[in-house]
């Protein structure tokens, strides 16, 4: 039921608005009880009309501003005291610290205003800003901590991601100083504990950097990399907006859903960006190299210097073959193979996310729950996902192996018209039984189980600028084990997951990784399904657990 309750999500759809849409609601109630705290801090007991009024609140949210004060920088840190204590990762943090440096300001202007009136009304201004030093410090944290707020929100800090960093690194250990200097000594054990988790964070981080990058041997294997520091990276382009990274030979496990940061200093010397693993983990005797791809997508700065530098050697006949530095892997995602149905829902390189979820579960060596997974991809344009589609007909045919259900969308959005109308979603049967989705594809094309393919398929091929052919399978079997759709229009995703929830036997999760839009739609649409289903209040109906995979920097 709490669960349920944290879900939905106003989505503001004004193209350059959208930023302002509010947090989801789970967000929203763990914000609320944190001002309320805040609240009851600045005001309680402190609201008397006598001589000390305006002293007094401005001490009382002074003590409140700095008790703030590690806490932002402790929601900041990528090993933090928090994430360590309840398994939540740094980038699921990040959110949170955006929200406790904007109410420290709040409590700071407070806290500055009202010793500022105590002072224009005694006409003390002059005389307090030439004999105590220490205002001038805090009215430079406060300025500090006004540009910290205006440049943090999401239009600005997207003009130019990482100047914003780099600025943001340098502005926040200044204030550290300036803070230092404006309190006085009985509130500096504030300062020192923000001081310690930024040491302590940083050590961490540095440790994990040697321990991901320095080999005692050197590989052996054709495809694993030779260097002791660091790893052999490959670069690939992939039509006009993606960089594929291969990391030869790594030599740690991870989770399908987790992400680490790359560092390539021929490209970026202080840059370190973070890419979701598009792989899943080698299982035993699958394969002798364990490689990571990275999908990076061009955007500007270092993704783009990548590109253009891929695509320089392609034009020469070569691949490009740089030095790469790893750290991580960072995230914490749950465990997919305990869960009956799984469906994974994500837009254009989302799917960096997704896919290697559905590998994990279909290439497992284990027995695991997962009875049926639906799989929806989207995008504007079949270059985007061209690298996902061939892993995801081999996904299905590894799930067709396992005797897993599996359901494949795959939709190309660009060619819609603007106000183009859906057909009904209903469901249909093809000519050989199997269950089609539900949605409004193009038209059909079927493949038998030997192979063979309808005479319409070749005059499907390039429709939308879809790459990849279409694979239905049916075994006499276990019935409908493996099916795929193209699209060329937008998918409704409410009825994508309604129905996998309903043929449900066990608890549902629900994974998505896409933009703001995509998200608000599937938290809306879990949150709704879950309230009329009753989900675990007496009806029968099994829980859905939702999990959104959004970089909140």
């Amino acid at each position: 039921m709490c669960r349920e309750l944290s879900y939905p999500q106003l989505h503001v759809p004004i193209r350059h608005l959208s930023w302002t849409s509010p947090p989801p609601l789970g967000r929203i109630l763990i914000l609320l009880t944190y001002w309320a705290v805040i609240i009851y801090m600045m005001a309680d007991r402190s609201i008397i009309k006598d001589v000390y009024f305006w002293e007094r609140i401005g001490y009382r949210n002074a003590w409140v501003t700095v008790t703030q004060f590690p806490l932002a920088y402790m929601l900041a840190m990528k090993t933090n005291p928090i994430g360590l204590t309840t398994g939540i990762s740094h980038e699921r943090l990040n959110w949170l610290h955006r929200w406790v440096a904007r109410t420290m300001f709040v409590t700071a202007t407070v806290h500055g205003f009202h010793f500022w009136t105590e002072w224009v009304l005694a006409d003390y201004v002059e005389k307090q800003l030439k004999n105590v030093s220490m205002i001038k410090y805090g009215l430079g944290a406060w300025a500090i901590l006004l540009w910290n707020v205006v440049t943090g929100f999401y239009p600005i800090r997207s003009l130019a991601y990482e100047v914003f960093v780099l600025q943001h690194v340098a502005s926040t250990v200044i204030l550290i100083w300036v803070v230092h200097m404006h309190v006085p000594p009985e509130a500096q054990y504030h300062v020192w504990f923000a001081v310690a988790l930024v040491v302590f964070d940083r050590v961490c981080r540095w440790a994990l950097l040697a321990f991901r990058n320095l080999k005692v041997k050197k590989g052996t294997m054709r495809c694993e990399g030779k260097r002791r520091i660091g790893h052999d990276a490959l670069v690939l382009p992939v039509g006009k907006s993606i960089s594929l990274v291969t990391l030869k030979g790594v030599h740690f496990k991870w989770r399908a859903g987790q992400h680490l940061y790359l560092w390539v200093p021929s490209i970026g010397p202080i840059e370190a960006h973070p890419y979701t693993i598009a792989c899943a983990h080698q299982v035993a005797g699958e394969c002798c190299c364990n490689s990571i791809e990275l999908v990076v997508r061009r955007h500007g700065g270092f993704s783009k210097r990548l590109y253009n530098a891929a695509k320089k050697e392609a034009e020469g006949g070569r691949q490009l073959r740089v030095a790469a530095f790893v750290s991580g892997p960072f995230g914490n995602p749950p465990r997919w193979d305990t869960y009956d149905t799984l469906i994974l829902i994500s837009a254009s390189t989302g799917a960096s996310f997704t896919l290697p979820i559905l590998e994990s579960v279909v290439r497992s060596d284990r027995k695991t729950c997962v009875r049926r997974i639906d799989f929806i991809l989207t995008a504007r344009k079949a270059e985007e996902i061209e690298f996902y589609v061939q892993r995801l007909r081999d996904a299905l045919v590894k799930g067709r192996e396992k005797g897993i259900e599996l359901h494949a969308h795959v939709a190309i959005t660009g060619c819609c018209e603007p106000n183009e109308k859906r057909e009904p979603s209903n469901t249909d049967s093809d000519a050989n039984g199997s269950s089609l989705s539900l949605g409004s594809p193009r038209k059909r094309t079927v493949a038998s189980q030997d192979g063979h393919q309808d005479p319409d398929r070749d005059a499907e091929k390039g429709v939308a600028g879809v790459i990849s052919p279409i694979l239905t399978s049916r075994s006499s079997d276990s019935g409908n084990i493996g099916l795929y759709r193209e699209y060329s229009c937008r998918l409704d995703i409410s009825p994508h997951i309604r129905d996998p929830v309903e043929a449900a036997y066990g608890e549902t999760a629900v994974a998505v990784c896409g933009g703001r839009p995509l998200v608000a739609k599937v938290r809306n649409a879990v949150a709704s399904l879950s309230d009329e289903r009753a989900v675990h209040k007496g009806t029968g109906a099994q829980g859905i657990h939702l999990h959104v995979e959004e970089y909140s920097f």
